[in-house]
Formats: C-alpha cells, sequence, structure tokens
C-alpha cells in the first residue's frame, strides 16, 4: 500500500506538484523515499492521486502525477452536533475515531452546561486530516465552527432523522431500533459533561428530534458520540 498525504489544493492542471516543507521531509527524510518512488495524495474532497517522485529534496520534494481518480462521496450524510468539553484532549479523540467511522460532519455546540473554551479550529482540522489519512479515505470531515444549541436547532431542517441522545429519565427507545435504513442523512445531538437540560431537550423534541439512547451505561461526552457514530454509521440499508 504506498504512502498516503495530504495536499490542500491538488486540482490544478500541471502534471508536477511540489509537496510543502513538513510532507517534503516525512517523504525524504522520515521515510526515505527515493526518485521513482510513488505515494499517493489526497485534497480530502474526494481526489485521488497516485504520483512517482522526481526531485527528491528534503524542503521541496516534486511528485509528477500518473493516475488521477475521483472518489464517490458516502452515500448517506452522518452529522454529530456535540458539546465541546473541558480537556480539549478527549474532544480531539473524539474527533479522530469519528472520522475513521467515516462520519461526514461534525458540529461542536455550545450548550447551557457547555465549559466554554477556546476552540483552535486549525489545531482541530489537523486532528481529522491525519485521521483521513491514517484510515486510507479521501473524505475529510466538514468540521463547523462552534455553534449555540437554539441556533443549530432551528437550523437543523434538512435531515431525514434527528435524533437527541440524554440522560434524562424519560421514554426513549434505543438508537438502533429508531434508524430507518433507507435514510440518506442522519445527525444526532450529543449533550455536555452534566447532560442537556431539560428545556434544551423539549426544544428539541419539539423541533422533530427522536429522544434516543445508547445503551444501559452513563457515557462520558465524548465516548457517547463515538457510540451514536457506530450505530448511526453501521445500520445500513
Amino acid at each position: 500500500m504506498l504512502p498516503f498525504f495530504y495536499i490542500e489544493d491538488a486540482r490544478s492542471n500541471h502534471d508536477l506538484i511540489v509537496l510543502d516543507e513538513d510532507t517534503s521531509k516525512h517523504v525524504v527524510s522520515v521515510l526515505r523515499m527515493k526518485t521513482g518512488d510513488q505515494l499517493h495524495l489526497t485534497d480530502g474532497k474526494g481526489l485521488l492521486l497516485t504520483t512517482a517522485i522526481t526531485d527528491d529534496h528534503k524542503k521541496r520534494c516534486t511528485v509528477k502525477i500518473i493516475q488521477s481518480n475521483l472518489t464517490e462521496p458516502a452515500a448517506r450524510k452522518i452529522a454529530i452536533a456535540i458539546s465541546l468539553i473541558k480537556n480539549s484532549t478527549r474532544f480531539e479523540w473524539f474527533l479522530e475515531k469519528a472520522t475513521e467511522i467515516g462520519i461526514t460532519e461534525i458540529v461542536p455546540l455550545l450548550c447551557e452546561r457547555t465549559e466554554r473554551q477556546h476552540f483552535r479550529h486549525q489545531r482541530m482540522n489537523t486532528v481529522l486530516i491525519s485521521a483521513m489519512l491514517q484510515s486510507q479515505q479521501c473524505w475529510l470531515p466538514v468540521l463547523r465552527e462552534p455553534v449555540s444549541y437554539v441556533d443549530f436547532i432551528y437550523q437543523t431542517r434538512g435531515s431525514d432523522q434527528r435524533f437527541i441522545a440524554h440522560c434524562l429519565e424519560t421514554e426513549k427507545k434505543e438508537l438502533v431500533t429508531l434508524i430507518n435504513p433507507l435514510s440518506a442523512s442522519r445527525v444526532i445531538l450529543i449533550g455536555p459533561e452534566g447532560d442537556f437540560t431539560s428545556q434544551e431537550i423539549n426544544l428539541a423534541i419539539e423541533h422533530g428530534f427522536i429522544p434516543a439512547a445508547l445503551g444501559a451505561n452513563r457515557l462520558r461526552t465524548e465516548t457517547a458520540g463515538i457510540a451514536a457514530a457506530v450505530i448511526l454509521q453501521l445500520t445500513q440499508s
């Protein structure tokens, strides 16, 4: 399997591409690849390039495009709208695993009980890119800027199925039993440490979100996000 790298702008009319310094260093100094060796490049928007090194310069490695393919996007759109959490490392872990699973969109939520923090979008996007390459994918999940819970509720109307996972002892069914296998798009709300407030839950239900359970155990925010991601992704037609 060829080494896999990300390039932000790969859709040019040129056959030759000069890799950035960090990628060049990894290709030449870490992997010790030489002129003639092949590698894959993707722009995270479906493009997959097979290339061969023409100049193994450790700061400006140049490759020639041998083959270009455009991979189809996922047939089903799955969005996880999840509260930011105090521990940014745990949130990055969620981003990494959600990307590997194949989630198409991630929306950081600002809920009433969300502990505010500085959201480093560039850093978080770097985590997504690394996970995309690790899992050999060509589509990068869309990472939205943090949005208030109320605004998101009012904005989200286009999804076939909408769910809210919460811990209150109210009537709800297991998520896996609620999913329509034929649905083309799915979105789920995951709350902060301390869960959604009753007002937030009621607002979501009033706007068509279905209460859902993720199992008998009480889960951390990031664990709940991954559990939901797996269920939504693996319940196919």
